[in-house]
């Protein structure tokens, strides 16, 4: 019997390495194969330069541990380059990105310690990630809060959306390396729905009840309204979501589509979660689609892997494509 010639398009090819490859030529290769996580990899590769192409509004949605992960300058490259137009993130990551902005530092740790020893010894650990706990007073509590003054005495109290918080911050502090700085030196607003569930939630608490400051008054609801504005605006062009994890950052990049019946065209997300606990940084994009949040002929992939490794890969080569090797 004849098997139908519709299931035999494409062989299997199998990857080829060779001395001094390109991480596109890797991509290339891995395209050939098209199977697994290297082909969703692959596939990845090529939604985000159609994305780029395009000329589309793109959103990054940063969850996880990604500043403390060794992803901060793999951020910023996007900023710079314009491989980014919008940032949506949890509070942990602009947290993290301060830290260092003002000498804190993430250092090479273990997952396998005893974590009272930790406590002990004033240590952070963020899985295999140490961060001495006085880094968080002295380079990241006392400067913002020096900020929220500066802030307070030009602006008075003003209500804030997060990123008008996150622009005003990051024209107080100068930092080529940082997130904040880059974004704001190339408007590129950071949205961090979730602020208050975060150190700058904390030291918000801590500026008005032990050093006398006035409150720094933020509107969740402003956000809201703002990222909405931003997406309902985006008439003549496509839209494409980078998701890194899911979570918050996710849900509020999708909504914002669903609301105001504009799908997204191009979506890639980037987790190791799985959909059947219910979870939303496990749904998959093709449950989005029945939202109206991306688009049914939308150009997706969801790629099964660890950020950290996947998303250098995908930046990197969609650089060499578009900026050379």
């Amino acid at each position: 019997m004849r098997h139908s010639e519709e299931f035999f398009k494409d062989i299997v090819r199998h990857v080829k390495l060779k001395p001094k490859m390109t991480v596109d030529e890797l991509i290339r290769e891995m395209a050939g194969s098209g199977c697994f996580g290297a082909g969703r990899l692959a596939q990845a590769v090529d939604i985000y330069e159609q994305m780029l192409k395009e000329k589309a509004l793109i959103v990054l949605g940063l969850a996880g541990a990604m500043v403390p992960g060794g992803m901060k300058n793999v951020v910023t490259e996007m900023i710079k380059r314009k491989m980014v137009n919008i940032i949506v993130s949890t509070g942990a990551n602009m947290v993290h990105d301060l830290l260092e902005v003002f000498g804190g530092y993430h250092y090479k740790g273990t997952a396998y310690i005893d974590d009272k020893l930790l406590y002990k010894h004033g240590v952070d650990r963020v899985y295999d990630v140490f961060i001495p706990e006085v880094d968080f007073r002295e380079s990241f509590d006392k400067p913002l809060i020096e900020i929220f003054n500066d802030i307070i005495r030009h602006k008075g109290n003003k209500i804030y959306s997060t990123p008008e918080l996150m622009r005003e911050i990051g024209k107080r502090i100068i930092d080529e390396n940082s997130i904040i700085y880059n974004a704001y030196k190339y408007n590129v607003p950071i949205f961090v729905p979730t602020i208050h569930d975060s150190c700058y939630g904390l030291t918000a608490y801590e500026y008005r009840k032990y050093h006398g400051g006035e409150r720094i008054i933020m509107d969740a609801f402003k956000d809201v309204s703002e990222f909405l504005e931003i997406i309902d605006k985006n008439n003549s062009g496509k839209k494409g979501a980078l998701l890194i994890g899911g979570g918050v950052p996710k849900n509020f990049i999708f909504q914002a589509a669903f609301k105001v019946n504009k799908p997204y065209n191009y979506v890639i997300q980037i987790t190791t979660d799985r959909p059947e606990p219910g979870g939303l940084s496990g749904a998959t994009l093709e449950e989005a689609v029945s939202w109206g949040k991306v688009g049914g002929k939308a150009s997706k992939v969801q790629v099964i892997g660890d950020a950290t490794i996947c998303l250098p890969i995908i930046v990197a080569a969609v650089m060499e494509r578009f900026f050379g090797k």
